[in-house]
């Protein structure tokens, strides 16, 4: 009789072992599959967050920001150009306020009963701005020339515009 109780002991003790070992396995599958679904998405993450910083390099190869000369034209003149930018685009801004059924820089006339007005400003560089406009309706976009005269007034100076066909 103590022979048997022995041998269910043991036949338990087994059972209870193999249920442990698969139980683990089990759990250790799971992890596992786990880090690998993780892993793919971080690097899909990373493909994406290394193609926005091409796309933020390819963006900013027009930007005063990005261009030393352009930059140094301005520093070379006194002027500081964390100020000097944002007061280039207020002033674009500014010509928007302007009473009058026409913007004194878009060679378009609102066809909405509107104004057309500057929406976006971009500084190319030290002599070139690019905008996009709009009535609400229609859109386009203008290409500028501005210069800093030696009283400081800002000069802007028509060269290029388009207006989009409506579909």
């Amino acid at each position: 009789m103590k022979s048997r109780i022995f041998m269910y002991l043991f036949i338990f003790s087994v059972l209870l072992v193999i249920f442990q070992y698969v139980n683990s396995k089990n759990i250790l599958d799971s992890y596992e599959s786990r880090i690998e679904k993780k892993e793919a998405k971080m690097q899909k993450y990373a493909d994406t967050i290394s193609n926005l910083r091409d796309r933020v390099l390819t963006l900013s190869e027009f930007s005063i920001t990005e261009s030393e000369s352009a930059m140094s034209y301005f520093e070379a003149r006194g002027y500081r150009v964390d100020e000097l930018i944002p007061f280039i685009t207020d002033e674009l801004y500014e010509l928007n306020m302007l009473k009058g059924e026409e913007h004194p820089l878009i060679p378009y006339a609102s066809m909405t009963g509107g104004k057309m007005l500057i929406n976006s400003v971009r500084v190319l560089n030290h002599k070139w701005i690019i905008a996009n406009f709009s009535d609400g309706k229609y859109w386009g976009e203008i290409f500028l020339k501005y210069e800093l005269t030696d009283d400081e007034q800002l000069k802007f100076n028509l060269v290029e515009s388009f207006l989009y066909p409506i579909n």
